[in-house]
């Protein structure tokens, strides 16, 4: 069985429970496996990154292995402003935020099942260079932390460098600790670029936090907020606090 999301921003859940806690979302346009359907939850593995979790039967539309396989083959499209929306045949508006899906895009039109949706705004579906993920990574200055966010509403901070790289047409997989396991390794930050990959570790050796290097030493990443702070050779430095807040392990190039 296969789905796809037809709403702007879904939870994808640890359980199947309204309260449990969400370790990622499904934007709009995003196509997946479902590994398990039960009466009110089904257990899913997205397309675009490998993510498990569970999602409310409500929030998606079930889609035949066709449809599945004809979106995973095809070019992948991705809504290029903070927030925007669609329309069907019917003037039915659906709002969909900056890196939502845009299935099957051609001439303003994209399909879900068998709605057809037009959308007018600005298109990210090419491979762009280096200052591009810097001016994307702009766009979310400010966007408030969220625990398994990935949108301008709220964000994580793997869920920042992800889509931020994902609009600019790089694929990373959605954890810290797995995009860790990409890339190449940098062995001293005056090696690093704008728009190279800091991770950084906790007390038990485990990364759990990741930013995007700009110049100067300075890095944006999501902590409290979508923020700038300086990176040296400890880590990142607060501006505000004027402390430490994170210990440096690693720093990575990705283009």
């Amino acid at each position: 069985m296969f789905g796809i999301c037809n709403l702007s921003i879904v939870p994808l859940r640890l359980t199947a429970s309204d309260t449990s806690e969400m370790v990622n979302q499904v934007l709009f346009g995003e196509h997946f496996t479902i590994l398990e359907k039960h009466k009110k939850w089904s257990k899913i593995k997205l397309f675009f990154d490998g993510y498990e979790g569970f999602i409310d039967n409500k929030q998606y539309k079930e889609i035949p292995e066709e449809s599945y396989q004809l979106l995973s083959d095809s070019k992948q499209y991705y809504a290029g402003e903070l927030i925007d929306f669609i329309t069907d045949n019917k003037n039915n508006l659906t709002t969909i935020p900056l890196g939502a899906h845009l299935p099957l895009f051609k001439d303003k039109k994209l399909q879900i099942g068998e709605r057809i949706f037009t959308y007018e705004g600005n298109v990210c579906y090419t491979k762009l260079s280096k200052p591009s993920i810097i001016e994307t990574a702009y766009l979310f200055l400010n966007t408030p932390y969220l625990w398994g966010g990935k949108s301008p509403f709220g964000i994580d901070c793997s869920g920042f460098t992800q889509t931020v790289y994902k609009l600019c047409g790089h694929h990373l997989l959605r954890d810290a600790r797995e995009q860790a396991t990409q890339g190449e390794v940098l062995s001293f930050i005056e090696e690093s670029e704008p728009g190279d990959l800091a991770f950084f570790d906790n007390d038990e050796g485990h990364i759990t936090h990741v930013g995007i290097i700009m110049n100067d030493y300075n890095i944006i990443h999501a902590h409290g907020k979508v923020r700038i702070d300086k990176l040296d050779h400890s880590g990142i430095y607060n501006v505000d606090t004027q402390q430490h807040t994170h210990k440096l392990r690693v720093i990575k190039r990705f283009i």
